[in-house]
């Protein structure tokens, strides 16, 4: 692995009390494989059992990744909620589509269509305002940390 850059990056894109819409972005492999189990865990363990991972920047996905992916779907499922993936790429897709895969998840063309297999109740606002000047979307505070 390359000194100082980062193979794998997730970004909170909206954020509500039961659901996250999360971007992973570069590759998601055996040197990715912990920090991606690690910061989606935490999400997770937070109390987010609906998760939208948008996939558009995903890169690479090889099965260290995949089985990543297939965790995190079986934990919001025991969480009684749901994985859904938005925005496949080619290369990801033919991951899911080569290994057979592709029936163990829920994929969307959009974020937008899968916030829509969200109930209403848990479902973030989307798209997420946009702060002045930069065009990243603000990270929302956690229910607890607004209450402080």
């Amino acid at each position: 692995m390359s000194q100082g850059r980062r193979r794998l990056t997730i970004t909170t894109l909206a954020d509500g009390e039961q659901c996250a819409v999360l971007r992973v972005a570069g590759e998601l492999d055996m040197h990715g494989e912990r920090q991606f189990l690690d910061e989606v865990g935490a999400v997770i363990a937070d109390g987010r059992r609906f998760l939208v991972l948008d996939l558009t920047a995903l890169r690479f996905c090889d099965s260290r990744g995949l089985n990543c992916l297939l965790a995190v779907e079986w934990l919001c499922r025991r969480m009684q909620g749901r994985l859904l993936l938005a925005s496949l790429g080619m290369r990801v897709l033919n991951v899911l589509l080569v290994t057979r895969a592709v029936d163990a998840f829920t994929c969307f063309p959009t974020v937008g269509h899968a916030l829509t297999a969200v109930p209403d109740e848990h479902r973030p606002a989307w798209p997420p305002a946009l702060t002045a000047g930069d065009g990243v979307p603000p990270v929302r505070p956690h229910a607890e940390e607004s209450a402080q």
